[in-house]
């Protein structure tokens, strides 16, 4: 039976019981996401909508006071209905601004998390496993408002009920779904979003050195600078992905993976293989190339 096999049987049998989505790495790794569930979904929702109720009920307030101190001078007359046209429309935009922003830029520059996600430990990724990006956390909640119909997201808890991912309207547009977040060791290495870069101003280090971070992080120099050489920006690139990917991998892979890795790199280095822990190997071979001025 054929990796692919296994997974839809896996995916039939779990119908009912906790869904977890497979997908298959560029490393031949397969990573197991649980799918998040309509009541985690649900209290996440529940807390972001309390944040925007602060503010609104804030803006609220303003417009309370600000209407109130226009009734007691009557004298401004025509500046006064003016002004208040143009505030109206200015409450208007900031109001559609904040419904429409407040998800987007929170799953897009937050790691696919809202406050609300990020308090019950889900965030939002894509079918493929990598992280969204701007364009696709803006496609998603663009169907926010048809997925809350007619109240309390029902045509959207419709949706959930009906594919094995509980994706809603937003989710099957934007080809994302809603994940548990795994809580393993984080790497030491300064992640952006998308790549793993060597800070501003990071040089070249001599064999054995080791340099501390701006952020506390030490990393080593472990290989001569002729043999990192040797290595390509297709093996960076892998690198790189395996960072990105680690803390969906469970442990005792992660760590398998890594020494495959490892070993291979070093084979092509034509160095041996370090002692150690093989992550750290890795590490000091992406900055040692980054800080070389190696690009991908």
């Amino acid at each position: 039976m054929s990796s692919f096999e296994q997974r839809n049987f896996r995916d039939d049998a779990a119908v009912g019981q906790t869904e977890t989505h497979y997908i298959e790495t560029p490393e031949q790794v397969e990573l197991a996401f649980s799918v998040a569930g309509i009541g985690s979904r649900f209290v996440a929702a529940l807390l972001d909508s309390l944040i925007l109720s602060a503010f609104f009920f804030a803006e609220l307030m303003v417009m309370v006071m600000i209407g109130a101190a226009s009734s007691v001078s009557p004298a401004a007359g025509g500046w006064a209905e003016t002004a208040g046209k143009w505030f109206i429309a200015f409450v208007v935009f900031i109001n559609f601004a904040i419904v429409w922003g407040f998800f987007a830029l929170f799953e897009a520059y937050w790691h696919g998390q809202t406050p609300g996600k990020r308090a019950m430990k889900i965030r939002v990724i894509k079918d493929s496993g990598r992280q969204i990006t701007l364009f696709e956390a803006m496609a998603r909640n663009l169907l926010r408002v048809v997925d809350y119909l007619p109240s309390l997201y029902l045509v959207g808890v419709i949706t959930m009920l009906c594919n094995k991912r509980n994706q809603r309207l937003g989710d099957l547009a934007a080809g994302t779904i809603v994940v548990h977040e795994r809580l393993d060791e984080p790497s030491l290495l300064y992640q952006t979003s998308t790549t793993l870069v060597a800070p501003v101003g990071f040089r070249a280090q001599p064999l054995g050195e080791e340099t501390v971070l701006p952020w506390g992080q030490p990393v080593r120099a472990m290989f001569p600078a002729d043999a990192v050489a040797k290595l390509s920006a297709q093996d960076l690139v892998v690198i790189e992905t395996f960072f990105l990917r680690m803390l969906d991998l469970p442990l005792q892979t992660r760590a398998s993976v890594a020494y495959q890795m490892v070993t291979q790199m070093t084979a092509k280095m034509g160095v041996g293989v370090p002692e150690g822990n093989p992550e750290r190997a890795l590490e000091s071979m992406a900055y040692q190339m980054r800080s070389g001025g190696r690009r991908v």
